[in-house]
């Protein structure tokens, strides 16, 4: 489960167009990764067959309810912290909700500060203990703060940087591909035709490279890029 302060892949299942632009909005704001569904069977689908980080899920749905979405999976065995979100703000709608396995209740409307905060308190409640910084080699990143370094060089970044160089940290010394960075950074709705990916990695790699005795971020021809430790040389 990643440490607060972490960027998310999200799911956001909500019919309410108003709503889960709002939410989604929002959420890339912070450097998250949204995909949206719009009924139950396709949030269903999406939640079992794509991994994610949280499921925001409302009651009420086209095709299929939350409560049943929720039984659902969780009779399947997805362990995914699930936020419920519902206009019903009767304690029977709670219990319901919360019985049918979500980890958290939101009545709407709701400021978004507070949506963020039920966020951070799921993902303190599901936390392995992670340190809230990742280094590799001479890189720092600190979750908290949102700050990188290398060596004693403050490296200011974008959100999507950010986002981008967390997820080489995390990976360190894998080769990733642009369909495996695409879908964990930028979610479902990226454009495969873009060069989106190439182009922000372009410019991490001059601001973590800059002036450094050896490359860290690198192109493996063919196959995507990589975040190495060391020089290998």
């Amino acid at each position: 489960m990643p440490n607060e302060g972490e960027a998310l892949r999200i799911l956001v299942v909500e019919d309410e167009k108003q709503v889960a632009s709002f939410i989604k909005k929002g959420l890339q704001e912070e450097a998250h990764a949204v995909d949206v569904a719009t009924n139950g069977p396709d949030g269903e689908f999406l939640a079992q067959t794509s991994s994610y980080d949280l499921i925001v899920l409302d009651l009420m749905l086209p095709g299929k309810d939350g409560v049943e979405v929720c039984k659902t999976l969780r009779a399947r065995k997805v362990r995914t912290p699930i936020l419920m979100l519902t206009a019903r703000d009767s304690l029977e709608a709670k219990v319901e909700g919360l019985d049918s396995g979500a980890d958290d209740y939101l009545t709407k409307p709701f400021a978004f500060e507070e949506f963020l905060a039920r966020v951070r308190a799921l993902l303190r409640r599901d936390s392995t203990g992670d340190s809230a910084s990742l280094r590799v080699g001479e890189l720092a990143l600190d979750r908290n703060t949102r700050k990188a370094q290398r060596g004693t060089r403050e490296i200011v970044l974008t959100s999507r940087e950010y986002s981008l160089l967390e997820f080489f940290m995390r990976r360190s010394g894998k080769v990733l591909s642009r369909a495996v960075i695409a879908e964990h950074v930028w979610g479902l709705d990226f454009d495969p035709q873009s060069n989106v990916i190439d182009v922000t990695v372009s410019h991490l790699r001059i601001k973590v490279d800059r002036g450094a005795s050896f490359a860290m971020i690198r192109t493996v021809r063919g196959a995507g890029y990589m975040l190495c430790e060391e020089d290998d040389k």
